[in-house]
């Protein structure tokens, strides 16, 4: 017998400003479901996940939930200016005797439940929101970026409890791995539409790029359908006036079609410029130690940098991975031991507290200034890789649009600040990157970008992240904290690391599930795409025009660009005074393809309707 949905949204229409973020969405959550909530920033996934929860009233349609479900949401920065501490907040609304349901989380995601809220991080008060809402175990659970300021151990705690529980999950995320072992089905919002994939994560990419591929299909077949039928009305229009105004009414709604296709999103356009070769060695460090109020950070620690490396510095929260960045990088002295850095270092620094954003200036002035130093953004201009760039146009580059550029970075959503921040990393040549969490708040194409840029940048990487995925992805040296002042230096990225340990998660991070080693192995293929399948015969085709019908979009494209190099050769002025007979040739071929193309379009379309008759 089939089990009534925990959640049910019918017609859901939304709209902020004018713009419509959601339009006749349908949506359906079942008992059990593990799904990953996907899509690029500013999609609307966050939004989507309030409507989910009841916290946002949507313009038109309906949310069900039945009675007796209960639906929990954990807010990206929870109210607790209601309770004393983290765990006073954590424990709100369970019963008497529930207490250590509280106390098993907050192990699990390191967080201390004593800890007074008026001195609270956001990370901890995050922390406690999760814990809260993994205590309560709701039917149906909303996370939206629960894996934000989770250490490894963290993580993989989550994973472990998520995997045990009996709700229902819904969750965001930037983290692959997380969402890889986790999810059975995917929602992904693509230009305010939600599809659902009855697949993990691991499927996702596959499944979006034949989509895509699926959508430019159509385009271009309309694209071209247009063209044949807006050259039939110039010049066929005067016989059999009936069927002439039929096909006109036609055109004019495979225009309105075609007006109404969404163009994606582009993805920023991320580079970097390597700035003048650093020396051989970038960074040497012998015996350092660090301790702060007699807790050691790190003990005798050594390490050679050199020029090209890929480093990763892994932990969890509060090892002191920050404090060994900045004593490599100089910003900060060891207690004890040496560091030397290189010759001819330009430094470039991605910090996860995004210090290098002042909140209260905009985003032009954020760009071309450096609240650092306390110059303020007055040219129009920014410097991008040693060529000046209009403010706007670099920041549309980075997916911003104009009116973003006055208004205030306070403004910007967290994926928002981090591209900004991209954004002025890449305009400054570096030999020596710093990224201290760069993935938290990007979306996945960004991510991708991210790693394809490191991949083609010759300098040296030094980077701090949870990110598993990312890990394995970019770092050829990884360098585990233990938080007790131990540092181990293993060649290769996440996975490297796990094998070089026998398969089992050191120590530092959390031990492995029971009976689950996603972590310790790559990351699960994903499933295979079915294969697709054979195109049927075109109705009322033969063979030979089924074969046409297949060759005639090249051969239109092939005469389209034909037709254009004529017309550019034939757009010199001079050319008849000094060539004529060229120009006689020229003339008479960009004829001759002209009436070709027309023969071609008008073919293409005659055997398209044939075959759809």
């Amino acid at each position: 017998m089939a089990r009534a949905p925990l959640l049910q949204l019918s017609g859901i229409a939304l709209s902020f400003g004018g713009d419509p973020v959601f339009d006749g969405l349908d949506l359906v959550v079942q008992p059990g479901d593990r799904v990953a909530l996907v899509g690029r920033n500013g999609s609307g996934k966050s939004t989507l996940m309030k409507v989910m929860a009841g916290l946002v009233e949507p313009d038109a349609g309906e949310r069900a939930v039945p009675p007796g479900i209960a639906v929990g949401y954990m807010e990206q920065e929870p109210d607790l200016s209601a309770h004393a501490t983290l765990g006073a907040f954590a424990a709100s609304g369970l019963g008497e005797g529930e207490a250590w349901r509280v106390a098993a989380a907050a192990e699990g995601l390191g967080l201390d439940p004593d800890t007074p809220v008026a001195t609270a991080s956001g990370g901890e008060r995050r922390r406690a929101a999760l814990a809260k809402i993994m205590a309560e175990a709701p039917d149906l659970m909303l996370l939206d970026e629960p894996t934000n300021h989770l250490d490894i151990r963290a993580i993989a705690w989550l994973e472990e409890a998520l995997a045990a529980t009996r709700s229902a999950v819904v969750v965001i995320s930037h983290d692959r791995a997380f969402l890889r072992n986790l999810s059975r089905a995917t929602l992904w919002i693509d230009r305010g539409r939600v599809r659902r994939g009855e697949q993990g994560f691991a499927g996702f990419e596959d499944w979006r790029d034949r989509v895509w591929a699926e959508e430019d299909e159509a385009r271009h077949k309309l694209d071209r359908k247009i063209r044949a039928e807006a050259r039939w009305a110039v010049e066929g229009i005067s016989a059999r006036c009936k069927r002439n105004q039929g096909r006109l009414r036609a055109l004019q709604a495979m225009r309105a079609d075609r007006a109404a296709m969404i163009r994606r999103q582009g993805t920023a356009a991320l580079g970097l410029e390597t700035g003048a070769a650093s020396g051989r060695m970038v960074i040497e460090a012998e015996r350092v130690s660090k301790a702060f109020d007699g807790r050691a950070i790190v003990r005798d620690f050594s390490i050679r940098v050199m020029r090209g490396d890929r480093i990763a510095v892994v932990g969890p929260n509060g090892a002191g991975k920050t404090t060994l960045l900045k004593m490599l990088t100089g910003e900060m002295a060891p207690d004890s031991g040496r560091v030397r850095l290189g010759t001819n270092l330009e430094i470039a620094v991605f910090d996860q507290a995004r210090a290098a954003l002042d909140p209260a200036v905009t985003l032009w002035d954020g760009l071309t200034g450096d609240p650092a130093l306390g110059v303020p953004g007055r040219s129009d201009q920014v410097m991008v890789r040693g060529a000046p760039r209009h403010v706007v146009g670099y920041l549309k580059d980075f997916l911003f649009d104009e009116a973003q550029a006055r208004a205030p970075i306070s403004a910007l959503s967290g994926g928002e600040r981090a591209r900004l921040l991209l954004a002025r990393i890449m305009a400054r040549p570096s030999n020596l990157l710093i990224l201290d969490e760069p993935t938290n708040d990007l979306d996945v194409e960004t991510l991708d970008l991210l790693q394809d840029v490191l991949g083609e940048y010759d300098g040296t990487v030094i980077l701090v992240s949870h990110d598993r995925d990312f890990i394995d992805r970019i770092a050829a040296t990884t360098v585990l904290m233990d938080g007790d002042g131990g540092a181990t230096v293993y060649a290769g990225g996440w996975s490297d690391m796990i094998a070089q340990s026998g398969g089992v998660l050191p120590a530092a991070v959390a031990p492995e599930p029971p009976g689950r080693k996603a972590a310790a192995r790559p990351a699960a293929a994903a499933p295979a795409a079915p294969a697709p399948a054979p195109k049927p015969a075109a109705a009322g085709l033969t063979f030979t025009e089924r074969k046409r019908l297949d060759a005639l979009p090249d051969l239109i494209a092939r005469l389209e660009a034909e037709i254009g190099k004529l017309a550019g050769l034939l757009s010199d002025p001079d050319l008849y005074a000094r060539e004529p007979v060229k120009f006689a040739k020229a003339t008479e071929m960009l004829a001759e393809r002209q009436a070709a193309l027309a023969a071609a379009e008008e073919e293409w379309l005659m055997l398209e309707e044939k075959a759809g008759a």
